[in-house]
């Protein structure tokens, strides 16, 4: 279930930040971001409600991101999810078409989503956008404390399995 939702949540961030030109996301791609989100749901005509929240930190195609208990790092090839609390690992490939898995790939892609998103607010250092994924469904990330950094390479982004424990159920589905 946590990898669903971590999967989601990724997907929705991808989509969510794909708007009209927006200039603080055209920055992007020259640097490495590092940004907390808060993300909302609105589904059948109920209020929002906190789905999930944390931190992430993306350059290029990579990106290290926690939420739900959860930590998720992929230089880009491999995705692996870290559960602590239930010493679970997963390690799964990253497909190029996997916009669902990857929020670094919303870079290229945001300009794609414009008829779905509207710009909440934006300002220097945060971002809040609304994406309507049906009629009956929205969801909103508020993205605050957003830093672009200089690039320093993905290598950061590759997850050392040797830092878990032995007593951690490691999933290979590579």
């Amino acid at each position: 279930m946590k990898r669903f939702v971590i999967s989601l949540m990724a997907a929705l961030f991808a989509l969510t930040v794909s708007a009209q030109s927006i200039p603080l996301l055209d920055k992007v791609p020259d640097h490495r971001v590092e940004f907390d989100y808060v993300y909302y749901l609105a589904k059948d005509g109920k209020p929002e409600f906190e789905v999930t929240s944390g931190k992430v930190t993306v350059e290029d195609n990579a990106y290290a991101m926690t939420g739900l208990g959860l930590e998720v790092y992929s230089d880009g090839k491999t995705r692996v999810s870290v559960d602590r609390s239930a010493s679970e690992v997963l390690l799964e490939t990253v497909e190029k078409e996997d916009l669902f898995t990857n929020p670094a790939l919303f870079i290229g892609a945001y300009r794609q989503y414009t008829d779905r998103i509207k710009v909440n607010r934006s300002g220097k250092d945060y971002l809040d956008v609304s994406l309507t994924l049906d009629e009956d469904a929205v969801c909103r990330f508020h993205l605050t404390n957003i830093r672009f950094l200089d690039r320093q390479g993905v290598s950061d982004f590759a997850f050392d399995l040797s830092s878990v424990g032995k007593d951690f159920l490691v999933t290979d589905l590579r």
